[in-house]
């Protein structure tokens, strides 16, 4: 049986209900008591500010020592091969030599672990990142030409110019993110909805394909960057096919083969496995091997690895000229840095029932670049993959994270020359083969096309740009789409007429039941499902007249034609007042009065005071006078989704009330919010025409009001209410129901 209830209570105003119920007024505290709390210090706040400036002090008071630090030493170290691997890999999307991407899973590491929030994510290079670093150093080093004119420059190899490069410009994006995280606009990163960034990655993966074809085939492409790009270096690419290195074609192949069989294997029985195959360092291990053993690079031409130099360099500072030159890129790069890292972190917190803070996050990213940088790493985040591998191998910490730094300091400073034999078509490989995840993102379009048509464009525009006009005029590019499809949202809500549902106190768009009720005699129930502001009050009123059917100025200014007509029909004494109402007494033809003088008076309400009796509209009236008919005497406006109103809604709503009063269509607002209700108060938005008793609580509160009003007199329907106590001038409803359809 269908669980029901009953309700009786006085029919409620918005007046009625405050005479009734005191409200509690709050002191709103002032800009200046925050600015004095803001910089007011005590021990208590000294003592949140460390912890919050150093979360790693918090979980290291809770660490459970005897439970968590082996998982800990099994993620660290499983983390930190793959770290490896990536550093090395990722270097290659960067344009730089590959041993600096050590360094990026080091130093980064390390600053990370004091500073931020995320207790699983594995900080270090991201290969979308890593390709916006490649697209700035190629475009200022770049393969063929001479390099943009650099102060600072001499003397330097062209690796060296490029490292210089890659360090300035991750030294300003984190500048960038700290400057972000200081401010406290971590919020910035909830303009990037998940279709944005999924188009915005997907694009990224077919670069990063793009850019490695060149490893896997053995050719010698130099590295492009602007708009169109990737089709000149597919263009550069099928030129010279011919000339693929079949060895390195033939190991690449192997290599994705292997590595993606067993990735799918760890995939399936990832509850069965204690930790996922390694299969990545496995088939580096054997590749270095077999590259070293039958010297791949003499014999078959391939390109490897080559000298990775022991130990780390030198500190170096930023070049300034280099800051100018990379800015507009840079603000992409630190957005995309930490937008990726965030999302990734805000998984892992929720799964393992921890809070992550953004702006804090800002500042953990933004240090571990500025820091990193000035060792020589480049733009740092953290890479999905690694992160399910710090995670998944049963890492609890960030102890995790600095042992895998760890690992990586040990191959940087001693067994790093094993590594060398290493063909960077393997390289090119696993990157490749990692890229599945982010590929298999187009399989959301043909699902955004049946269910959200708008965030489909948004997926396909960013995905579109940013392979044609490069990640970072494409991350513009989509932001702009996403934002024009929030305006045109909001700027053109789904407006309805709502009707009652029969027997009930719902109500709903009256195109989408059967069984619903509409009160004869005139009554319109309009929803505005959006704030109402600048942008969409012409929209809003222009469905308004549509719902109401007529415009009401336009009646309202033939009204006060007719009147004008009328007094001058009886000053002319060709029009009389009988016992029947107004007669004409002239036979020949009567003109409207087309007096264009005083046109302002039209658009004020009909003043009936010097006539000998009221005009009713919708009879016939005399010498043939035409006014169009109002068959609406009472309006609803539902205003229960409407969150705010700016100052030019204000003015058009004032103004589209006014025209309804005037043609005598009585307006009731329903469900206003209250902030919206002190700031109608507060901006006088109330006088002699437009009064707060217009203002009822619910929508069934309002729909009573005008069937006491205006009584329905109809077989078909039945008014049961039984009036109690008078309060406040309001009826007392002991029935739930106030109107019923009654099938004859």
């Amino acid at each position: 049986m269908m669980k029901q209830y009953v309700v009786a209570r006085p029919l409620y105003s918005e007046d009625a209900f405050a005479d009734e119920h005191e409200k509690i007024h709050r002191h709103h505290k002032t800009l200046r008591h925050h600015v004095k709390q803001y910089f007011t210090c005590d021990l208590k706040r000294a003592k949140n500010a460390a912890l919050s400036l150093l979360p790693f002090i918090g979980w290291m008071r809770i660490y459970q020592l005897k439970e968590w630090l082996l998982s800990d030493i099994v993620s660290g170290v499983s983390t930190g091969l793959v770290a490896v691997l990536q550093g090395l890999a990722y270097s290659l999307l960067a344009s730089l030599p590959p041993w600096y991407g050590l360094f990026t899973a080091f130093f980064p590491v390390i600053i990370y672990f004091f500073l931020g929030t995320s207790r699983h994510i594995s900080v270090g290079a991201f290969p979308v990142l890593s390709l916006m670093v490649g697209a700035v150093v190629t475009r200022l080093v770049p393969d063929e030409g001479p390099p943009i004119n650099i102060t600072g420059f001499e003397g330097l190899t062209s690796d060296e110019q490029r490292v210089m490069v890659a360090a300035s410009v991750t030294f300003l994006m984190g500048i960038m993110q700290l400057a972000m995280g200081l401010l406290q606009v971590g919020f910035i990163v909830m303009y990037l909805s998940d279709t944005l960034v999924s188009g915005f990655t997907t694009a990224a993966a077919i670069h990063i394909l793009v850019s490695q074809l060149k490893f896997v085939l053995g050719l010698v492409v130099p590295g492009l960057s602007g708009p169109l790009s990737i089709i000149y270096t597919l263009e550069k690419i099928f030129v010279q096919i011919e000339k693929t290195n079949v060895c390195d074609l033939v190991t690449s192949i192997l290599i994705m083969v292997v590595v993606f069989i067993v990735k799918e294997i760890n995939d399936r029985y990832k509850a069965k496995l204690p930790v996922p195959i390694p299969i990545e360092v496995i088939m580096t291990v054997i590749a270095c091997g077999v590259s070293y053993a039958f010297n791949f690079r003499v014999i078959y031409k391939v390109d490897v690895v080559g000298r990775i130099p022991v130990g780390y360099e030198s500190p170096m500072a930023p070049n300034m000229q280099i800051f100018g030159e990379t800015a507009v890129e840079a603000f992409p790069m630190a957005i995309v840095g930490f937008a990726v890292a965030f999302s990734v972190a805000k998984v892992y917190s929720v799964k393992h029932d921890y809070i992550i803070d953004g702006n804090q996050e800002l500042i953990a990213f933004g240090a571990s670049n500025i820091v990193g940088a000035a060792f020589k790493s480049f733009a740092a985040s953290t890479a999905l993959s690694r992160s399910a591998v710090q995670e998944s191998t049963g890492g609890k910490t960030q102890i995790a994270g600095l042992l895998s730094a760890l690992i990586v300091m040990v191959v940087t400073l001693a067994i790093g020359f094993l590594l060398e034999p290493l063909p960077k078509s393997v390289l090119g490989a696993v990157v490749i083969v990692n890229l599945k995840g982010m590929l298999m993102q187009i399989r959301e379009v043909p699902y955004l096309w049946r269910r959200d048509r708008p965030d489909c464009v948004v997926w396909v525009v960013t995905c579109l740009a940013s392979i044609l006009l490069g990640l970072d005029l494409g991350l513009a590019v989509g932001l702009g789409i996403e934002l024009l499809t929030v305006v045109f949202r909001a700027q053109f809500p789904r407006c309805s007429v709502l009707a009652n549902i029969t027997g009930t106190d719902i109500y709903k768009d009256r195109k989408d039941y059967m069984s619903i009720y509409e009160p004869e005699g005139g009554v319109k129930i309009f929803r505005i499902p959006s704030p109402i502001f600048f942008a969409n009050i012409d929209f809003f009123r222009g469905k308004l007249v549509e719902a109401v059917g007529f415009n009401p100025l336009r009646v309202l200014r033939k009204r006060n034609k007719a009147l004008r007509t009328i007094r001058k029909l009886l000053k002319k004494g060709e029009l009389q007042m009988t016992s029947k109402g107004l007669l004409l007494t002239s036979s020949g033809p009567i003109e409207e009065s087309e007096d264009e003088s005083n046109m302002e008076e039209l658009d004020q309400p009909s003043d009936f005071k010097d006539l000998p009796v009221q005009v009713n509209w919708n009879s016939e009236l005399p010498a043939n006078i035409q006014v169009p008919r109002v068959d609406v005497h009472s309006l609803i406006l539902d205003f229960s989704a409407v969150s705010f109103l700016d100052i030019s809604a204000l003015k058009g709503l004032k103004a589209a009330l006014k025209e309804l009063i005037r043609v005598e269509v009585e307006v009731y607002i329903v469900a206003c919010d209250e902030y919206i209700l002190e700031k109608l108060h507060s901006c006088k938005f109330f006088d002699d025409e437009v009064k707060s008793s217009m203002f009822f609580l619910t929508l069934h509160d309002a729909m009573l009001h005008i069937l006491e009003k205006h009584p329905v007199n109809s077989e078909k329907t039945k008014v049961s209410t039984i009036h109690g106590n008078q309060c406040n001038g309001v009826s007392s409803l002991r029935s739930r129901d106030k109107f019923v359809h009654v099938s004859n």
